[in-house]
């Protein structure tokens, strides 16, 4: 009797736990179905937009399109990896261009990045200061020209750096000759080397003019970015601080008194205090910061645009106007979306091996 009582039990506790758990799984899908519900707008909005243009982009890569009629017709003819391998591998102008644009963009990035890291983090600790006054009228003033129109600004800068602009005439009050900035397609690591009387910018060195990699000599790699570039390197440092600068003064503002108090009373001085306890803390701004400016310097497009449009020969071309030009003005839309696409690659791939290199320096970025 105490046997059946006990198995009817059992079996009551099972139903029970079987009509518990069933209950649990209805409300776990009802909660999916809501939840799949609420993003399914924003899905079908970035798949149409966002989505589908890359795909369609991508088949346009593999094509000869002209621009005329659809990229999707049978008469299109399908071209495969020739746009990608004509870039890489196969002599010509358009690799030429390329891996010229591609020299370009790197002397870009390895000068911009680091300036304007630094000086967005100067500018945050400034504005961070305990004793600082004014600090809403500084903040406003760092952040100004991030929220102004580029075109209007390289317009702006177009007219300092011009051969009776400002720039000149503060270089004329101290005797110094200022070059036509862009006009000028000199590298400056060449005009360095020939000021140290190292090398000759008309006579090169022939070991460094006979080859090199991807069809350009190690002359052509090692010329720096050129003086037009330059200017518009300094443009681009001083109109992209500002928003970084608000990241890092955020990230500032969250680090523990305590620590730094802690820190000043064991003795450490300013750049330990800044080096030991204020850096490690920012280290996740840092990687946000570094990786928004390696995006942003790799699809340079509009100061280019505007202000050089490549010119003058070629030292201000980088790979965004490069697909634009190949695609809008030369009609090649396919070697215009390939060029796109190779730009693409090399953003994830820069941006994987610097979330690399913070993680092995920090343990975790």
């Amino acid at each position: 009797m105490a046997d059946a009582t006990l198995t009817r039990g059992r079996l009551s506790g099972a139903r029970g736990a079987a009509r518990r758990g069933g209950r649990r799984r209805s409300v776990r899908d009802a909660e999916n179905v809501a939840g799949w519900l609420f993003v399914a707008p924003a899905l079908i909005i970035i798949g149409l937009f966002v989505l589908l243009p890359i795909l369609m982009a991508l088949w346009v890569s593999i094509t000869a399109w002209n621009g005329q009629g659809s990229p999707f017709t049978s008469s299109v003819e399908v071209v495969g990896l020739e746009n990608y391998t004509r870039l890489f591998t196969e002599p010509g102008l358009a690799r030429e261009d390329f891996m010229t644009s591609l020299r370009n963009n790197i002397y870009y990035v390895i000068t911009v990045v680091p300036l304007q890291t630094a000086l967005a983090l100067g500018l945050a600790m400034i504005v961070n200061a305990r004793l600082l006054k004014g600090k809403t009228f500084f903040r406003t003033a760092f952040y100004f020209p991030s929220v102004t129109s580029s075109v209007a600004i390289s317009v702006v800068f177009l007219f300092i750096f011009a051969n009776t602009g400002v720039i000149n005439q503060l270089l004329g009050m101290f005797g110094v000759q200022g070059p036509a900035w862009f006009s000028d397609s000199r590298g400056v690591l060449h005009l360095l080397l020939s000021g140290l009387g190292i090398a000759d910018i008309d006579n090169p060195p022939a070991a460094l003019t006979e080859g090199g990699p991807f069809g350009l000599s190690w002359w052509e790699w090692l010329s720096g970015p050129s003086v037009a570039m330059c200017s518009i390197i300094a443009l681009v440092v001083w109109t992209t601080s500002g928003t970084f600068m608000l990241m890092f003064l955020a990230a500032l503002q969250n680090v523990p008194v305590s620590l730094e108090e802690a820190a000043m009373l064991d003795g450490a001085n300013r750049w330990q205090r800044f080096k030991n306890v204020t850096l490690p803390a920012l280290r996740p701004t840092l990687f946000l910061v570094l990786t928004l400016g390696l995006i942003g310097t790799w699809q340079v497009f509009d100061q280019i645009y505007v202000m050089s449009q490549g010119n003058p020969a070629k030292t201000t071309l980088t790979p965004a106007y490069l697909s634009y030009r190949t695609a809008f003005r030369d009609f090649d839309y396919g070697s215009g979306a390939a060029i796109s696409f190779v730009l693409f690659l090399i953003i994830v791939v820069f941006t994987l091996l610097q979330r690399l290199l913070l993680r092995e320096r920090g343990g975790r970025s």
